[in-house]
């Protein structure tokens, strides 16, 4: 705040869905199957916030609905997410957490289908920029948004702002746990799983779940991971372990940057014992263990059974401590110690590069992005458990 009395350059400017007829219909109607544009910027211009909420009828909409930007002319998309997961809330599903560059704004300590969402990521354009958001539901939705620009020019150093969501469901365990499982029952030992996990060795990193893997010049600055845990350890129901790796400019095994553990990642540790919180660079947005009777998140005479089963999304920004790479960076986690765990992981990274960019991975299909009912990862989870 030390220089928000200082003249600011460039003029102010701002596309919405008020209603031109000066009547209170402020929202854009978008068909099943449709996709609208939101935004179409002449530049040069910086993108400086985007709040939106949308009204649908399907449930998670917020997977089904993409959310889409490009920049000068390119005819592939810089941002490429679920319009949830971009917002920092994975699952398909809304949740109430505050960062400082992402938030959603809903009721507080359940797991919603509605709320409003803010993105303050700084995103430069030099000739146009148009953003879009297409309607995979089944049902036609309506959407509320601002988007705040300033007209201005873009310094020659200033890279270009990038989103891109994965999944991989199940991620490919390198532990048939189970067999564990088996073992465990017949030597009566509560720790028998869990020490023989502790056994594997990850030497190379070509089996982590992957988050980001651009080609070109940049800096990366955050990402939110999205879990169901539908896989633990025997006896063990926390996700975590997996070391984070990032390989930069090629850099072969080991990496000048790996971490210690998952959550140790996200900035926690032993876990998650707080349960879900939010600061501004790091957090849990998402937390919504299984139920005792496997029924919905909201149902009030429900209580949460095990601490780390069930769906959770973490998130972690690099605002004050980018990673800087000159050609590229593969950024990717363990998904549990060793890669152990076959679990449902999702994600989107953020990062910033001089186009252009790497093609990102093909969008799935809407019926592979929905999430799992929350009974069937609840059988899942109790198979190994």
């Amino acid at each position: 705040m030390q220089q928000l009395y200082l003249r600011k350059e460039g003029t102010s400017h701002r596309a919405s869905s008020w209603d031109r007829t000066g009547g209170n219909r402020d929202c854009l109607e978008i068909t099943a199957g449709a996709a609208a544009v939101i935004a179409d910027l002449e530049g040069p211009g910086i993108v400086k916030h985007i709040w939106m909420t949308i009204g649908a009828r399907d449930k998670y909409a917020f997977r089904k609905a993409l959310l889409r930007m490009y920049w000068d002319d390119e005819r592939e998309p810089s941002v490429d997410a679920p319009v949830g997961d971009f917002f920092g809330v994975g699952h398909g599903v809304a949740s109430h957490y505050v960062s400082m560059p992402l938030n959603m704004i809903t009721t507080q300590g359940v797991v919603e289908n509605k709320a409003a969402m803010n993105c303050f990521f700084e995103m430069p354009f030099r000739r146009n920029a148009r953003i879009e958001l297409v309607n995979e539901c089944e049902h036609d939705l309506v959407l509320y948004y601002y988007v705040d620009y300033v007209k201005q020019p873009v310094p020659e150093d200033g890279f270009y702002f990038h989103a891109s969501w994965r999944r991989e469901n199940p991620t490919k365990g390198t532990s048939d746990l189970e067999r564990l499982k088996a073992g465990q029952d017949a030597q009566d030992q509560a720790t028998y799983a869990d020490v023989k996990v502790c056994e594997i060795k990850n030497l190379t990193g070509d089996d982590n779940y992957v988050l980001l893997d651009a080609e070109g010049e940049g800096h990366y600055v955050g990402c939110n991971l999205s879990i169901d845990h539908i896989n633990p350890v025997p006896g063990f129901s926390w996700p975590g372990e997996g070391d984070d790796m990032f390989f930069i400019d090629g850099e072969p095994w080991p990496p000048r940057l790996h971490g210690t553990g998952t959550e140790d990642y996200f900035c926690a540790a032993w876990g998650y014992p707080s349960g879900q919180y939010y600061a501004p660079y790091h957090g849990l947005s998402l937390y919504a263990p299984i139920r005792e009777n496997g029924d919905a998140w909201r149902e009030s005479n429900t209580i949460p059974f095990l601490e780390y089963s069930g769906k959770m999304t973490q998130y972690r920004f690099h605002i004050v401590d980018p990673i800087i790479f000159r050609s590229s960076l593969r950024f990717s986690i363990e998904h549990g110690h060793g890669n152990a765990q076959s679990n449902d992981y999702s994600s989107v990274a953020y990062w910033y590069q001089r186009e252009p960019h790497k093609a990102f991975p093909e969008m799935l299909p809407v019926a592979l992005r929905l999430p799992l009912a929350e009974k069937e990862s609840a059988r899942r989870f109790y198979r190994t458990f």
